[in-house]
């Protein structure tokens, strides 16, 4: 284990952001943030309704290069200041991947520096200990737009899968959504700010899997009947539009204030002598000013205490692929040079595929 504190080059590039950062692990295990430089590819992905993959990567190789340096600029640090390179592995879309992961390698190589290939899941799920004290075991939740699973968290490279979704993520249904109602992308912002002006007791939408043993997830049934409402409208006013999203909101809220409830009881199952446990969440939707609250209820009510990052660090960063890979330092993990990019690398390797997309392993 290293005695010394570790400054880390954090790189990103597994959709559709493009990010470099440096942090540092002091002695003690306290993370600070040296810097964080995120460049959001949104603008080049909005006039197709989604991300790309071909632009996403052609994007990552005209600015990781320059993000680095920026990155260490900002950091008031040379290449020689650092003690290792962590660049996201998998999963996520293979030629970003591939541009990040190949880079992070030949920047280890020229400086003689360690190279840590970093499961992006991972990053999300360790952020909490980048911003304070925050002791395994504990429960995640980690809702995006290509995720949305809980996660027993043991321990750095340790955690057993309790639930995911059977089909579409949380983040698609939000931007499948907003298609149908003919917003723009990405959706999630979007849905959330009309759904302030709607009724969100206009439409019954269903809550998938509501009262279900488990804490498994299904989305594709919520998008359907979202579908089946604006087909059978006609013509969409912007008050029909609010409804509805206010709607699809409170159905999201209620469903996974059910679904977050069952997978504390088997959190306890599981660690029984856990006083009062972190409940973490992370990825973009945990943004939502809703589902936070929702959260915040739920946790409370079951003795949990919630976690969730700052805005900035729920989304894609380059800032918690460090820290994943400042962790795994200090415990002496580290990869050769021959280690490979992952589309679909799971958490929890164990446990059984679920049915349906989640069988290939990236939402298991």
């Amino acid at each position: 284990m290293a005695a010394a504190p570790t400054l880390i080059l954090g790189l990103e590039t597994s959709c559709d952001e493009t990010a470099a950062a440096v942090v540092r692990r002091d002695e003690e295990g306290r993370g600070e943030i040296l810097s964080n430089v995120v460049l959001s590819q949104v603008k080049d992905h909005a006039p197709y309704g989604g991300v790309v993959p071909e632009v996403a990567a052609r994007a990552h190789i005209r600015h990781l290069g320059h993000l680095a340096e920026k990155a260490l600029a900002d950091a008031n640090l040379t290449a020689s200041d650092l003690t290792a390179v962590a660049a996201t592995a998998g999963p996520g879309l293979v030629g970003g991947l591939l541009v990040g992961h190949t880079f992070g390698k030949g920047f280890a190589l020229a400086q003689s520096l360690p190279f840590i290939a970093v499961n992006h899941l991972e990053g999300h799920a360790l952020t909490p200990r980048l911003l304070g004290p925050c002791p395994f075991p504990y429960l995640l939740l980690l809702i995006s737009g290509g995720h949305t699973q809980f996660q027993l968290v043991r321990g750095v490279g340790d955690y057993t899968r309790l639930g995911t979704t059977i089909d579409d993520a949380l983040g698609e249904a939000f931007d499948k959504t907003a298609k149908l109602l003919g917003l723009g992308y990405p959706g999630g912002p979007q849905v959330e700010a009309l759904a302030k002006t709607g009724d969100s007791r206009r439409f019954d939408l269903p809550r998938p899997l509501k009262g279900r043993p488990g804490c498994d997830f299904s989305f594709s049934g919520l998008k359907t009947a979202v579908r089946e409402i604006v087909q059978a409208q006609g013509s969409i006013t912007d008050q029909l539009r609010a409804d509805i999203c206010a709607s699809f909101e409170l159905a999201v809220s209620e469903t996974l204030a059910d679904r977050t409830r069952r997978a504390m009881v088997m959190f306890r199952e599981a660690c029984p002598d856990t006083g009062t446990p972190a409940f973490v969440v992370a990825g973009g939707v945990a943004a939502n000013a809703r589902l936070r609250a929702t959260f915040t209820m739920v946790a409370s009510s079951q003795g949990f205490t919630l976690i969730v990052p700052p805005f900035h660090l729920c989304t894609d960063n380059a800032a918690m692929i460090a820290w994943a890979g400042a962790e795994r330092f200090v415990l002496g993990l580290s990869d050769g040079l021959d280690a490979a990019a992952r589309a679909r690398w799971p958490l929890d390797t164990v446990s059984a595929p679920m049915v349906g997309r989640g069988r290939l392993g990236a939402k298991a």
